[in-house]
């Protein structure tokens, strides 16, 4: 896919653009409580220095293309598909350096129904270009905090990808998690217990974490080189990119169905000098 027409597409399904589906109060208050600590809002990230609300929006603003203006508070906000398209591009250098070193990659991602077939077809690319994939700590047990409470929860794999699982009982009803269903998580304490299990192993650290949320704040906390996609309202990628933290972020809506990242990821392989992968 050209650059232009994979632009088209970006706009066309929202991923980028003058209206994405996250809406700017939501950005706001992601920015906000960033600013203020809230570990969902860190994921995993220990940043430098003070970030403010208003250091934020001006990095997403550079960073993402969100409006820049404060007092644009409430209606539909932007992701810029000229960032996109660049950091797609990087992320393609990181996977092609990855790529010729032969590395050894460990995938996962906070996003299991929206994106772990992006994950999937770069991590297969890296296999068969000669690179080692990990999956470490499967099985693994963890309760992770919620505002509902700490939630019981389980690391998984989808083909090469991390994911985590409730282990949480009772029907998928009235707002209830059913056991075994996958979750939507901002941790960064899966990659911590994955990164973990190599080091107990003896097994060295992985060249490169492919993920999204807490897979890539907490293995750039930890030196790890990381790269991924990361929304408008998650700052904390965003920041450790510019404290030079996380390797690389691809700034993009992460709620769209499967299928809409497909285009990005054979963008990127194509870049890498890697035939799209197909599962």
């Amino acid at each position: 896919m050209s650059r232009a027409a994979l632009r088209e597409h970006l706009i066309r399904r929202r991923l980028a653009g003058p209206d994405v589906p996250t809406p700017r109060q939501k950005n706001l208050r992601s920015y906000r409580l960033f600013g203020q600590g809230d570990p969902a809002a860190l994921m995993g990230l220990d940043p430098e220095r003070r970030w403010g609300a208003g250091a934020v929006l001006e990095l997403m603003a550079e960073r993402c293309g969100v409006r820049p203006e404060f007092g644009y508070g409430s209606g539909p906000d932007t992701i810029d598909p000229e960032r996109t398209l660049d950091a797609l591009d990087r992320l393609a250098d990181l996977v092609r350096r990855t790529a010729r070193s032969r590395g050894t990659v460990l995938a996962g991602t906070g996003h299991p129904t929206q994106l772990t077939a992006f994950h999937t077809s770069l991590a297969r690319a890296l296999e068969a270009a000669g690179c080692t994939l990990r999956t470490p700590a499967r099985g693994a047990r963890f309760r992770e905090p919620t505002p509902d409470g700490n939630r019981a929860c389980t690391l998984d794999y989808v083909g090469p990808v991390a994911v985590v699982r409730s282990l949480d009982g009772g029907p998928a009803k009235a707002g209830r998690i059913s056991s075994g269903t996958l979750l939507h998580t901002h941790s960064a304490q899966p990659v911590r217990l994955a990164l973990a299990a190599l080091a107990q192993a003896g097994e060295p650290l992985p060249d490169l974490v492919l993920g999204d949320h807490g897979w890539l704040c907490g293995a750039g906390r930890l030196g790890v080189p990381a790269g991924g996609l990361a929304d408008s309202n998650d700052p904390a990628p965003f920041v450790g990119e510019a404290e030079g933290t996380v390797s690389v972020v691809v700034p993009v809506d992460d709620g769209a169905y499967q299928e809409c990242y497909k285009p990005l990821s054979d963008y990127v392989l194509q870049r890498a000098d890697l035939a799209p992968y197909k599962d």
